[in-house]
């Protein structure tokens, strides 16, 4: 795994809202006493959420301090996980999967069509609406290709229909995730294949002791 580094600017400080404070309190209960640090993970990602999509290193430290973990600690953690990102992000994070079913199916143009109205992987495009990234497997095979966009996955996707979920996006569109192709969750592409005959009800009726 390639070295991960904070970003060069960073803000002066960090604190949660009072709402995700109070949320963060929580997920602190929820483990016993000395295990705090237990609730790293989740409040890295609160943070990140609250910090438009991406880790500082102040709210690093405020995680430690909330957790009474050693500062180093907190920062293994942090440049351990890709899923906390150490530098600013564009509003819209496109995690694009490139392992081999979704290169099978086209992940290549993909990429083209993210450099094309993105620009190049890993910087937060002229507008501050996109970043993108090459991940690894996001789960998804049996709907390859497909891309991760903050929260939600798009999937059944070839580079038009990507290009215009990133218009769309860009210009303050609602667009809808799921597969693109109108099929349900992973149901075949097609039509079914399997399952196509109605089932003959199966008896489990007790024979008598007298039989």
């Amino acid at each position: 795994m390639s070295v991960r580094r904070l970003a060069a600017q960073q803000p002066e400080t960090f604190e949660f809202t009072p709402e995700n404070k109070a949320w963060a309190e929580k997920q602190i209960a929820k483990y016993p006493a000395g295990k705090q640090a237990s609730a790293i993970i989740p409040l890295f990602w609160q943070a990140q959420k609250q910090h438009d999509g991406w880790l500082p290193e102040p709210a690093i430290r405020y995680v430690a301090t909330m957790l009474g973990m050693d500062y180093i600690r907190a920062l293994e953690v942090a440049t351990f996980y890709t899923m906390f990102n150490l530098s600013p992000m564009g509003e819209h994070y496109v995690q694009l999967c490139g392992t081999t079913p979704c290169w099978l199916r086209g992940a290549d143009d993909l990429k083209e069509a993210c450099r094309k109205h993105i620009g190049p992987e890993g910087q937060v495009s002229a507008d501050g609406k996109f970043s993108w990234l090459e991940v690894e497997c996001l789960g998804a095979c049996a709907n390859a290709p497909m891309v991760q966009i903050n929260d939600y996955y798009f999937e059944d996707l070839d580079a038009a229909r990507l290009e215009k979920i990133i218009a769309d996006l860009r210009s303050g569109k609602t667009v809808d995730p799921g597969p693109q192709t109108g099929r349900r969750s992973s149901e075949p592409a097609g039509k079914l294949t399997s399952l196509t005959e109605p089932v003959t009800p199966v008896s489990f009726a007790r024979e008598s002791d007298d039989a």
